[in-house]
């Protein structure tokens, strides 16, 4: 036999990485509820935004994006350009002492009691996230993934989860974009709470535990 198993090897002692803490991601044991939204966020000649959909959970809930880029009247580099700035690790330049990319994508929610949370500055290495819950509400960036769909090839669509935890209080709260490269100012559209407090109700776990397994 020219290739053969590789020898047994000790089981390795280094201890488990940790989860990703409950603030950060959805509970991955839970089927959240999906409430269709069908919100446009911003529209210009290149770039329209979308919140089609959002799943709540009992820790928190999902907020879907849709990132919707075309070419048009754009040179093929503006273009490609404009779809790099959709990922925010590709964005350099963003400093705690100086002004916000243009290229940055940014997202927030504001509550009425004035309880903010956006994703600026967030860190997308998680091994090094703190277990430790943070002091008042988080909005955490889930690196967006492509949706295929037909039609024109000068045309692309990401989609994208932000994960708002905790659960925001049964009141309208204010969800926020902007994205000056993508010509989106600052825009606002209400979110329901009351209405995502009712759908969490309805999230259910992948393995619901039957009686015999007490």
């Amino acid at each position: 036999m020219f290739f053969e198993p590789p020898p047994a090897q000790e089981e390795s002692t280094r201890p488990r990485k940790p989860g990703l803490p409950a603030w950060s991601a959805p509970p991955a044991d839970e089927m959240g509820a999906v409430m269709v939204s069908r919100l446009a966020l911003a529209r210009t000649p290149n770039v329209a935004i979308t919140l089609p959909t959002i799943q709540a959970f009992s820790t928190g809930c999902l907020i879907n994006v849709d990132i919707v880029t075309r070419r048009q009247a754009l040179s093929p580099d503006d273009f490609q350009a404009l779809q790099l700035s959709v990922f925010p690790h590709m964005i350099i330049g963003v400093r705690a002492d100086g002004p916000l990319p243009g290229q940055l994508l940014r997202f927030g929610v504001r509550f009425a009691d004035g309880a903010k949370a956006t994703t600026v500055g967030q860190r997308l290495d998680r091994t090094q996230l703190p277990q430790t819950p943070p002091p008042g509400p988080q909005l955490s960036l889930l690196l967006p993934g492509m949706s295929m769909r037909s039609g024109d090839e000068d045309a692309d669509v990401l989609t994208m989860g932000l994960w708002l935890w905790p659960s925001p209080p049964r009141e309208s709260f204010e969800f926020a974009v902007e994205w000056p490269v993508g010509g989106i100012e600052l825009s606002i559209v209400e979110l329901d709470g009351a209405a995502i407090a009712d759908a969490a109700q309805h999230a259910a776990p992948y393995w619901p535990e039957s009686p015999q397994d007490g």
